[in-house]
């Protein structure tokens, strides 16, 4: 195997009084490694394998069978622990999913082979050729015939045993959170599956993917607080987005029938276990179908994505099996307040009673409605008793001015809310397709906005002109990607499936 050899480079710059003897000692070896003609920072490295296609593919031969085929890899990582015993030594490298372990031995590496690797530290990167076989514990390992030197680590690795603990770390330098704690890097690897299954599960079923802008004159889609900004040769205010649904019934008005995208959405909101201001969202629409067929379409699409990934229609969540068999419970968002909140039927009644109770509850959403008061309700008394995957419909109009009135009653709308692990995950409707009414419910909120509700949509004159072109009747629904992903790995904390959450500035 071809060496990394170059001419010396200039040592990375660390200051003196920052460095640690544990840092000094690295860039003395780094300066050693670059008198010996190393190239320090090489262009590239050929390999005939990854460690996690070499421990797929091998670990399950017998010693015997690695003797007979002699089978001969060239495999790059990072060193995560090294034993040295004189004139050979035993290290494993890995990457973020598996580690395999190598055995160089003076006699059978060339010298300079063998002197690289005493210049080596734990955390460095090396690309390693030779053959395969298996120890006396029946530990797959590659017998090193020479060692090629790939990169520095100029700051020692979190101690092995106490690991990276501090949660804000964690998140603040996620690099060494993948490098120590390698159940993180399952989480994302679930997480990117999960995407690719449902972009599968869309494409079969005949939904076209496409995208919409992120950057908007209007913000519109969801009941939020958006991020501004402003466009310098425009001259013109603009919002990033909180829900791309307007854009994507423009789509359906325009003759998509099947359409789906995901999205990052971005809302000036508090963080919490469940919120985090830039987050990623599933949204699809159908035309000629309403919420009952959304209801179905989602079951159906969960269910999948648990049996692909994790060959189960069970989850385990916390303390609890949460079961995705189908069919999940319905029951009318009234009813479960009545149900899970202890409130009695006159005093859900009593609107003045109501208001007073969410202000309590929630004084930094004020000023409240009825509707907006009953929601908040269900949000801090009735959400988290629902563990088991339940859709919660017919919710107020106020707080659903993008959804399609009930027959049963005018101040309901076919709408949906799934629920399951004390969280929302979901949330559909019967897509209002009237352009006089929907016109009438942004003039709503456009009153609810001037009274202080910053969480109000504006009027958007050409939505209202695409509905006049006609949108056919349209069921839509958007699942929350980062909630479903810590159903499906089991984190309380939406910063455990974001790789890089958003943080107070140091």
């Amino acid at each position: 195997m071809a060496k990394n050899m170059g001419e010396k480079k200039s040592n990375p710059n660390l200051t003196k009084d920052s460095k640690s003897d544990q840092e000094r000692a690295r860039q003395e070896k780094i300066k050693k490694l670059a008198e010996r003609g190393v190239e320090l920072f090489p262009r590239k490295v050929h390999t005939t394998h990854s460690i996690e296609e070499i421990v797929s593919n091998y670990d399950e031969l017998s010693y015997e069978e690695l003797e007979k085929k002699k089978i001969q890899v060239t495999v790059a990582g990072r060193i995560t622990s090294i034993r040295k015993m004189g004139k050979a030594s035993f290290f494993h490298m890995s990457n973020s999913w598996s580690k395999l372990q190598v055995y160089l031995k003076k006699d059978k590496v060339d010298k300079e082979s063998f002197d690289i690797f005493s210049l080596l530290d734990i955390g460095d990167f090396v690309a390693v050729q030779g053959i395969l076989f298996k120890t006396r514990t029946l530990e797959l390992t590659v017998l090193a015939e020479s060692l090629t030197f790939l990169a520095k680590s100029l700051h020692p690795l979190p101690e092995k045993w106490h690991g990276l603990q501090d949660v804000e770390l964690r998140y603040r330098q996620r690099y060494l959170d993948l490098i120590m704690n390698p159940q993180v890097a399952q989480v994302f690897k679930l997480r990117s599956q999960m995407i690719r299954n449902m972009r599968s599960f869309f494409d079969q079923r005949g939904y076209l993917e496409v995208e919409t802008p992120m950057i908007q004159s209007i913000p519109g889609g969801a009941l939020a607080r958006p991020f501004k900004t402003y466009h310098n040769a425009l001259g013109v205010d603009l919002y990033l987005r909180v829900a791309p649904e307007l854009y994507l019934k423009r789509l359906v008005a325009g003759g998509f029938e099947k359409v789906y995208e995901i999205n990052r959405n971005f809302r000036n909101e508090g963080i919490s276990s469940e919120h985090n201001p830039e987050f990623t969202m599933l949204e699809f629409y159908q035309a000629f179908s309403d919420f009952h067929d959304m209801m179905e379409l989602t079951e159906e699409l969960i269910n999948y994505l648990c049996q692909t990934l994790l060959n189960s229609e069970e989850l385990i969540y916390g303390e609890h099996k949460i079961s995705l068999k189908r069919p999940w419970k319905r029951i009318k968002f009234r009813q479960a307040l009545l149900e899970y909140s202890g409130i009695t039927p006159e005093r859900l009644d009593n609107k003045k009673e109501i208001i007073e109770l969410a202000s309590g509850l929630a004084p930094e959403k004020k000023p409240f409605s009825y509707g907006k008061a009953l929601d908040v309700i269900f949000d801090k008394k009735v959400k988290q008793k629902i563990t088991h995957p339940t859709f919660l419909t017919h919710h107020p109009v106020e707080v659903s001015p993008l959804a399609k009135a009930s027959p049963e009653s005018t101040q309901e709308v076919e709408r949906f809310e799934l629920v399951m692990g004390g969280m929302e995950v979901a949330n559909g409707f019967s897509e209002l397709t009237d352009p006089e009414e929907q016109r009438k419910r942004f003039q709503q909120q456009l009153g609810e906005r001037k009274k202080g509700d910053r969480e109000s949509h504006m009027i958007d004159e050409d939505y209202i002109e695409a509905l006049e072109y006609g949108l056919p009747p349209t069921g839509g629904d958007g699942i929350g990607v980062d909630r479903l992903v810590m159903l499906f790995t089991n984190q309380k904390s939406i910063r455990e499936v974001i790789l890089f959450p958003l943080l107070r500035p140091k």
